[in-house]
């Protein structure tokens, strides 16, 4: 039987939101948040946190899921994503790696129930889910517009629908991150969150406005 695992990768050091991952956040914290979240999503064979940060252990401890100590090499900020990706896939004790970012508090249990079943559905025409956010902005490089023409500015609900990556969600074959090094596969596809669930904590800014976003949808709204 093929075991999906949830791993849930948090570090202590944060430049930006000193201890972001554990410290107060609406009378919880965003690792316990996103474990509470998990818990109810059908599927997942395990859950996993891989982290270098004592406190984090202490919260998946007490979560009763599985603590991985993560290398200090690994959990620092010199180490680049592909070196970071191909640990994480080596060291996910199952088959399938659902990566699920703690700063990405405000996906809702259902959108993870939801991409479960897409990337199961869709094995035999995609080799990874990942989650994007659409990106309706007017987008310049280099002194000159990317994605319209300036003599002719559309309004922004017609420009092209270009998505980034927000890395809030991924699903993938262990085997085939580690032969990438890369949580995107070859042939991926793409599940579309809204602005509320694009979320991303970087900055306090961010950390204080999920907060308030959190405090005012509810937890009932988030474990639906």
């Amino acid at each position: 039987m093929t075991r999906i695992v949830a791993m849930v990768p948090v570090r202590k050091g944060s430049q930006r939101v000193p201890g972001k991952n554990a410290r107060a956040f609406a009378g919880t914290t965003l690792l316990d948040l996103k474990l509470e979240v998990l818990s109810g999503v059908g599927g997942i064979s395990e859950v996993v946190v891989s982290t270098d940060c004592e406190e984090c252990m202490g919260i998946a401890r007490n979560r009763g899921v599985t603590v991985q100590v993560r290398d200090d090499h690994y959990a620092g900020s010199a180490v680049s994503n592909d070196i970071h990706w191909r640990h994480i896939a080596e060291s996910t004790p199952g088959d399938i790696v659902f990566m699920t970012q703690v700063t990405s508090p405000l996906v809702r249990r259902s959108t993870h129930a939801r991409a479960i079943r897409l990337y199961q559905d869709s094995l035999e025409r995609h080799d990874s889910l990942n989650s994007v956010s659409p990106e309706k902005k007017f987008l310049w490089l280099d002194g000159k517009p990317i994605n319209y023409d300036i003599d002719r500015t559309p309004k922004s609900q017609d420009l092209p629908d270009i998505t980034s990556l927000n890395f809030a969600i991924t699903i993938i074959d262990r085997a085939l991150m580690i032969e990438r090094g890369n949580v995107v596969g070859r042939t991926p596809q793409f599940i579309v969150f809204d602005k509320l669930e694009s979320v991303d904590v970087d900055d306090m800014t961010d950390f204080v406005t999920a907060e308030s976003i959190f405090l005012q949808q509810g937890r009932d709204w988030l474990l639906d």
